[in-house]
Parts: structure tokens; C-alpha cells; sequence
């Protein structure tokens, strides 16, 4: 970037950019399930992938931790119809197993947002994600190297929805144009541009030309590091 020696922040997203799924997790789940309760663990994984596909939008209004507590209480007794249990056994999963539990950072998260901050750099995280996500980046490791984490459900507005941008910027205390945005989804990336942050695609997976592939290309991205 031609004037990268502007910049002052980057703001990740959280999903698919610094954090994945750990598909291991859904296997132990499975496994526990069937352990303590007798199910067939196959049955049991299909069972917790449906629910969470099921219910993957119906917290998009949620705004507060009681909000998300309420949601989880409701998520619980739809999976322990899906899996013939009573439902009095489920908080039990819940608690082996929370939403936290089921992330991963991405390769080289820690390191690259431990660099950004040695260049002077603040680091933001905006997702489209329950109000947990102090939580989530806490179990990922990195809470302790982000000055900013805002979870669009307790905004009330979610990306693209400039609203959720300037609410992010405002966190930040920066304008638009000393902020790099990096997130998975093509989207998001045109509406953070068209506001004025400077921004880039990221796809792990390795499948789309004008992105970049690995978190460390960030490094590439932001220049030297900012001495005023």
C-alpha cells in the first residue's frame, strides 16, 4: 500500500481471518455423548453440526449476555430433542463443550498481531458474533493483544451495514483512512472501501485470486513500523 505509513490500526474480523473451526472439537463432542449417554458418536456429530446450522442466524438479535445466556438456554433444549435426551443432561454439554471451545486461531495469529503491535499499531476486531466475543478471544489466546473487540449483536448492526464500521472506528478513536480492514467475506471488504478504510480479502482456503492467503501477508500490508 502506497501510504500504509498512515496507518494506525487494523481491524480484523474474527471468523475465518484470525480464528477457524476446530473440527476436532465436534468429534470429542461426539464422543462424549456418546460416552456418557449411549448414543451412536456419528449420529451424535451429525446431531450437534444440524442444530448449530439450524440456529447459525437466530441469534443475530441478541444485543446483551443475558441476551446470549437466553439463547444458549433455548439452544439446548431444541438439541436434546434432536438427540432423545432430557433435556435437564444438555447444560452439561454446554458446559464441556461451549461456543468457545469449538475455535482455533488461524497460523501465525498470535505472531502477527504481537508484530502489528510492535509497530505501533492498534488492533481492532469487528464480527458479525454473539456478545461473547471477549470470551471467544480469550479461549483463542490473543484477547490480551486486541485494544478494541466489538460484537455487531450489541451494536445492533451488522457488517456490511456501515453502521457497524463507524461504530468500530469510533472504538478506535481513528478515521477511516488510517484504518486497514482485513475480513474473509468479498462483501464486507466493498463496504469498509466504500467508507474509506483501506481493505483486504483474506481467504485461507486458498480459492480466490484477489485475496491474500495466509495472516502473515498482513505483515506485507502495513509498512514500517509508526513512530508518530
Amino acid at each position: 500500500m502506497n501510504d500504509a505509513h498512515a496507518l494506525r490500526a487494523v481491524l480484523f474480523d474474527r471468523d475465518d481471518t484470525l480464528a477457524s473451526t476446530d473440527q476436532g472439537v465436534y468429534r470429542e463432542a461426539a464422543q462424549w455423548l456418546a460416552g456418557r449417554f449411549g448414543l451412536d458418536a456419528a449420529e451424535a456429530g451429525r446431531a450437534l453440526a444440524a442444530q448449530w446450522q439450524e440456529q447459525a442466524s437466530a441469534w443475530w438479535h441478541l444485543r446483551t449476555h443475558e441476551d446470549e445466556a437466553a439463547f444458549w438456554a433455548r439452544y439446548g433444549e431444541a438439541l436434546s430433542a434432536r438427540l432423545g435426551l432430557d433435556a435437564a443432561e444438555i447444560p452439561h454439554l454446554l458446559a464441556a463443550f461451549p461456543y468457545e471451545r469449538y475455535m482455533k486461531p488461524v497460523a501465525g495469529a498470535r505472531d502477527v498481531l504481537t508484530e502489528l503491535r510492535a509497530r505501533g499499531l492498534k488492533i481492532g476486531v469487528l464480527s458479525n458474533t454473539l456478545p461473547s466475543i471477549d470470551r471467544t478471544l480469550e479461549a483463542l489466546g490473543l484477547a490480551d493483544l486486541v485494544d478494541v473487540a466489538v460484537a455487531t449483536c450489541t451494536v445492533g448492526v451488522h457488517k456490511p451495514e456501515p453502521g457497524a464500521f463507524y461504530f468500530a472506528l469510533e472504538r478506535l478513536g481513528l478515521p477511516a483512512e488510517a484504518v486497514l480492514f482485513v475480513d474473509d467475506k468479498a462483501e464486507n471488504v466493498e463496504a469498509a472501501r466504500a467508507l474509506g478504510l483501506r481493505a483486504v480479502r483474506i481467504d485461507l482456503h486458498g480459492q480466490a485470486a484477489d485475496a491474500i492467503h495466509d495472516l502473515r501477508a498482513v505483515l506485507a500490508l502495513v509498512g514500517e513500523p509508526v513512530t508518530a
